[in-house]
């Protein structure tokens, strides 16, 4: 099983601009690359961190327990940040990092079922205390609800073809395993789309696996939560992985730092236009250096973009 490593590590931290006494949130903590990170260079400040997975959590807490104590680890899925700001009175913070990706050891545990590489259970949870799995989604849905989520959350073009597929072989027993369910995708599509590159499976996947997590959902109800979190000078870091999370993030920063003209044609005098509460720190967003690809062929779609909010911004 391979180490999961932590994409565009410096990067991100430099955006972040930490400064020791700050207060930092990692909302997707993972095998705990970036806060440790961030927990080296804030000796006097907090780092609070997210995570649903119970074996990231764990994992995580015993690596920051040998840099420091100064962090708190909620097991809570980023979308509810906000709330739980609330909840626990946490004042503005510094600076928040989102890395989209999934870690490697889930992909790497075959049991998760993440992988179309290995045979296991169709699951693909990222909590385990979700109901929802990768087998209800395949075994129960209708053909419909497949189509829309092959073709919305995967971007695969043959999604009819695929959906019938599986309704025709549910009829005989039901889908079990990552590998049955890839033979099924194979035998669905065209020779044209085989011979594409990259394994004809895997926009299947990962479609399945954004509806069991519920990952845009869950990352568009982070994103409104988020601007009102940070204080002054604060700075939004977010890593995406595919084109689906990177529009979402893209379109968010957009609406946060520019201001668009008056729909009437009216002139405004300088004091009514209002200014927009962020400035952008990636006017293209930053990719991985070669270097880096390297060593961690997983940092091959990775896109990271950054906003700063302005001094006196309240944004909505």
């Amino acid at each position: 099983m391979g180490e999961h490593k932590s994409v565009l590590l410096h990067e991100s931290l430099d955006l972040l601009s930490i400064r020791d006494g700050g207060t930092y949130v990692d909302l997707t903590l993972g095998r705990g690359g970036h806060s440790s990170e961030i927990l080296k260079r804030i000796p006097h400040g907090k780092l609070i961190a997210f995570d649903i997975d119970e074996e990231a959590v764990a994992e995580s807490k015993q690596k920051l327990d040998t840099i420091g104590n100064n962090y708190t680890i909620y097991r809570e899925n980023f979308a509810n940040v906000g709330e739980l700001f609330a909840k626990e009175g946490i004042p503005a913070v510094d600076g928040v990092l989102m890395d989209l990706g999934v870690s490697s050891p889930q992909f790497d545990e075959a049991e998760r079922g993440f992988s179309y590489k290995e045979t296991a259970p169709l699951d693909m949870r990222m909590d385990q205390r979700n109901p929802l799995t990768a087998y209800r989604v395949v075994n129960e849905y209708d053909l419909t609800s497949l189509c829309r989520i092959f073709r919305e959350y995967g971007e695969e073009e043959e999604s009819y073809q695929i959906a019938k597929a599986i309704l025709k072989r549910r009829l005989e027993k039901p889908i079990e395993t990552t590998t049955e369910l890839a033979d099924i995708v194979l035998g669905a599509k065209s020779r044209r789309s085989r011979m594409k590159k990259g394994f004809p499976a895997k926009q299947v996947f990962q479609a399945i696996r954004i509806e069991v997590n519920d990952e845009l959902g869950n990352l568009r109800k982070a994103l409104d939560a988020l601007p009102s979190l940070v204080a002054p000078n604060g700075v939004i870091a977010i890593i995406s992985f595919h084109s689906l999370e990177d529009r979402l993030v893209k379109d968010k920063f957009r609406s946060l730092t520019v201001v668009e003209g008056s729909r009437h044609g009216v002139e405004l005098l300088p004091s009514m236009i209002e200014e927009a509460p962020f400035t952008s720190l990636t006017k293209k967003p930053l990719e991985a250096s070669a270097e880096e690809l390297v060593g961690n062929h997983r940092a091959a779609s990775a896109k990271l973009r950054a906003i700063r909010k302005k001094k006196g911004a309240n944004p909505k």
